[in-house]
């Protein structure tokens, strides 16, 4: 496939203020469509206005939008009441930008670790099915869709049985590289378990051993093989982000995939 046209067909990730202060002229110039991160900082700093000039400039040249939600220190799931709190605000304020930026997608990270919340885990699951069911139903209203994010996850049952209690209102973004890195069940167990769920894809390298975002083939991640398990699903394709953590990954990253796309 040509990368320009594969660069059509995917989302790049990019934090807000990078994107407003750096490089929203080369998204518009090279057609990039991105997956805008919100850390907490960006929504607390930057005003209604800010967020809707970025929106009307990416609306008005046609392109496609994906949202990450912020996560850092936040859970969905937590026994405690105010930390869940923290949790949901964070949550309204990336509500607040939908109807601004009207994303296909919103990323979240659920934050389930089992050495953390192990003993803990009916109850965990319990209070993020309800955040996640609040989360998920609002952005349905706006016409996106909540997608969940496996991070440090051992594979894939707390997040299929999270999926499943929220009966269609969520899908899952299968994130290879923190599959890569962080779980103890391979890529095929993860397809395994959660493939019926699948909405989204993260795209990154690494060679096992941390999450260093590589550009795909520049670590040991066997992409052709995932793109294999992919190609003949009757479903249709999930979303692709790349998550390159430079510029010239992001090129190196169109350009590997470009040889390898499926669809």
């Amino acid at each position: 496939m040509n990368p320009k046209t594969l660069l059509d067909l995917i989302h790049v990730s990019i934090p807000f203020p990078m994107l407003k202060e750096q490089h929203l002229d080369m998204v518009i110039e090279f057609g990039v469509n991105p997956e805008i991160s919100f850390y907490a900082d960006a929504l607390d700093t930057y005003s209604y206005d800010d967020f809707k000039a970025v929106a009307d400039r990416l609306r008005e040249t046609g392109r496609s939008v994906t949202f990450h939600a912020t996560y850092l220190d936040l859970s969905p799931g937590s026994p405690d009441r105010l930390i869940r709190g923290a949790t949901r605000r964070r949550f309204e304020q990336v509500l607040a930008l939908a109807p601004l930026f009207h994303p296909r997608t919103v990323v979240s990270h659920p934050g389930f670790e089992t050495r953390r919340h192990g003993h803990i885990r009916d109850e965990w699951l319990g209070n993020a099915v309800e955040t996640y069911a609040w989360f998920g139903s609002r952005l349905q209203d706006e016409g996106t869709r909540l997608m969940l994010e496996n991070v440090f996850e051992d594979g894939p049952d707390d997040i299929r049985e999270l999926l499943a209690r929220l009966d269609g209102l969520a899908g899952w973004c299968f994130d290879i590289g923190h599959q890569a890195a962080f779980s103890k069940t391979d890529m095929a167990g993860w397809m395994n378990g959660l493939g019926r769920f699948l909405g989204q894809m993260h795209l990154h390298d690494n060679r096992g051993e941390g999450d260093d975002h590589l550009a795909p083939g520049k670590g040991s991640i066997d992409f052709p093989a995932l793109f294999d398990r992919l190609k003949d699903r009757k479903d249709d394709p999930p979303v692709v982000t790349i998550e390159p953590h430079n510029e010239p990954d992001v090129w190196d990253s169109v350009g590997y995939l470009a040889g390898i796309w499926p669809w």
